[in-house]
């Protein structure tokens, strides 16, 4: 890799981060541009997971510093997402995800209605019965066997889920850089010892990430709920149709 090579790497890490943190979806244009430069798809997943680690870790840091983090909820929730990813991560380095790619773009469309249709009311539902904690966990459970499985669009859901638990917007940003964190930290090791991880090029984009990440939560915190819900929406209506029509 060249000067040039790894300037554009640094570019990618930083837009990709930034989409990241404000919204979610930006492994769509890592997986996209890593395979464009040479990168297998096997190996590109792996890469990928490295700037994630950088950018999530940076992010929960400064949500946690901010007071915005909703710590015990996080941990409760992400137990069940980190048992999942480990699943999800042991199918991806042995499996194709073609079909899977489709389900989820038909998903991605249900949560954008489930987001932009009345949200105040997921922010009046902090009563945790029996049930809704059945749910919450069954429902973190399988973001993190598909965040372990490919990780792009992981994000949509689990604002959804947070939204659901009856937190803000900004505060389910937070929840899912934290749960992104975590649970990326216990299945990168799969990937590595897969021998599908460029460390060269995941540390170049983590680094960028990290920038790109600073920048959307300052923004995310200036512009408050309402502009993270529409960047949120946007998002996911452009890489639902991605996926639909291109595949």
């Amino acid at each position: 890799m060249d000067i040039a090579q790894g300037a554009l790497v640094l570019l990618i890490g930083c837009i990709v981060g930034f989409i990241n943190v404000l919204a979610a979806g930006g492994s769509f244009l890592t997986l996209a541009f890593l395979m464009a430069i040479g990168l297998p798809p096997n190996i590109a997943n792996g890469t990928n997971r490295v700037g994630l680690l950088l950018q999530n870790t940076f992010a929960s840091a400064k949500f946690y510093r901010l007071k915005i983090l909703k710590t015990k909820f996080a941990l409760i929730v992400s137990l069940p997402a980190v048992l999942g990813a480990l699943s999800g991560s042991y199918i991806a380095v042995h499996t194709p995800n073609s079909l899977l790619k489709k389900i989820i773009a038909i998903l991605m469309v249900l949560i954008s209605l489930i987001t932009v249709y009345n949200p105040d009311k997921f922010s009046k539902a902090k009563q945790y019965s029996s049930k809704k904690w059945l749910f919450l966990i069954i429902a973190f459970f399988l973001i993190g066997v598909y965040g372990g499985f490919i990780q792009a669009g992981v994000g949509f859901f689990i604002i959804a889920a947070s939204l659901w638990g009856g937190f803000s917007m900004v505060e389910a940003n937070a929840i899912k850089v934290f749960i992104i964190t975590l649970y990326t930290l216990t299945v990168l090791p799969i990937f590595i010892l897969s021998h599908q991880v460029n460390f060269t090029i995941g540390i170049l984009l983590g680094l960028g990430s990290m920038l790109g990440a600073r920048l959307a939560i300052a923004l995310s915190i200036k512009k408050g709920d309402r502009f993270i819900r529409y960047a949120v929406l946007a998002l996911l209506v452009v890489f639902a149709l991605k996926l639909l029509i291109i595949g």
